[in-house]
């Protein structure tokens, strides 16, 4: 359906959930002129100082139009978790906020409540991440069944948390976020929307972004990063930049690169809208517009 904006409250803490490109700042930037709210991010790479052009993050003229909170302030080879995330946002919830992003775990984490899964050994990450580039089948074959069934199989990243979560502690994750924490901000008590486009539009407005990416200086961006260049590091899972260096390498032609980068984007839309469906069913569904 349609939202307007006047349906939306004016006092609750507002979510914005919804899969990338799809129209989530627009609505954000929207409520923050109208309601002196300060806009908080909920996208797992946007937090990096590193990528602004090739994570979408908001400009420099919409960050001076209203505050912006957690976008840009993590170093390339920092460590930031869902944890870090829900910390940072419990610290800015004294306040009007419109939180907005595409990673469904930080709202589900902070609705819901947050495991608190023991910290894994170096060593037992070392080995995941051996693992994750040549035996990622191994790692899921190795899953306890019931957090396979939880996760997102397709994803590498939380195929190996698991799997190193359940090394480092004999316990399936599934196991540990049974026992959660009490959530930050229970549902109730906030106006949380999920953007829900049709798939051909979104497919199109992706296609389209990062066209506009690469015109805005995306490629620029990538070649600042090459002197840093880490392929196993959290930040390098930024869509697009692994294409843009291997065609600043000279193994593919910008055409791949982009059309590689559009193909992953696509399909990381498709997992967003399962996550979603499967985890935020309580969410008020509404249609993209131009606010």
């Amino acid at each position: 359906m349609k939202v307007e904006l006047g349906s939306i409250s004016r006092e609750a803490p507002v979510l914005i959930a919804g899969p990338t490109a799809s129209g989530k700042s627009g609505l954000a930037m929207a409520l923050a002129a109208r309601d002196g709210r300060v806009v908080v991010n909920a996208d797992a790479l946007q937090v990096y100082g590193c990528w602004r052009v090739l994570t979408a993050r908001p400009t420099a003229a919409d960050e001076a139009a209203v505050p912006h909170a957690l976008y840009g302030q993590v170093g390339r080879d920092q460590a930031w978790s869902v944890g870090h995330w829900l910390r940072a946002v419990a610290g800015l919830l004294d306040r009007p906020v419109v939180i907005v992003g595409g990673t469904g775990l930080y709202f589900t984490a902070l609705t819901q409540g947050l495991a608190e899964v023991p910290e894994v050994p170096s060593e037992v990450r070392a080995a995941g991440d051996a693992l994750r580039l040549g035996a990622l089948d191994q790692m899921r074959a190795e899953l306890d069944a019931e957090t396979a069934a939880r996760i997102d199989l397709a994803n590498p990243v939380r195929v190996q948390r698991a799997w190193e979560v359940l090394r480092a502690t004999g316990h399936g994750l599934a196991f540990w976020q049974a026992r959660s924490a009490r959530p930050v901000l229970p549902l109730p008590q906030a106006e949380a929307l999920i953007l829900r486009p049709e798939v051909a539009w979104l497919n199109r407005r992706i296609d389209a972004r990062f066209s506009a990416m690469l015109d805005a200086g995306a490629l620029d961006e990538v070649r600042a990063e090459l002197p840093y260049w880490q392929a196993d590091r959290p930040s390098a899972r930024a869509i697009g930049a692994a294409d843009l260096v291997a065609y600043l390498q000279g193994r593919i032609t910008l055409a791949e690169a982009k059309a590689a980068a559009s193909l992953a984007t696509r399909q990381y839309a498709k997992r967003q809208r399962t996550w979603f469906r499967a985890r935020m069913s309580g969410w008020r569904s509404v249609e993209p517009d131009g606010w």
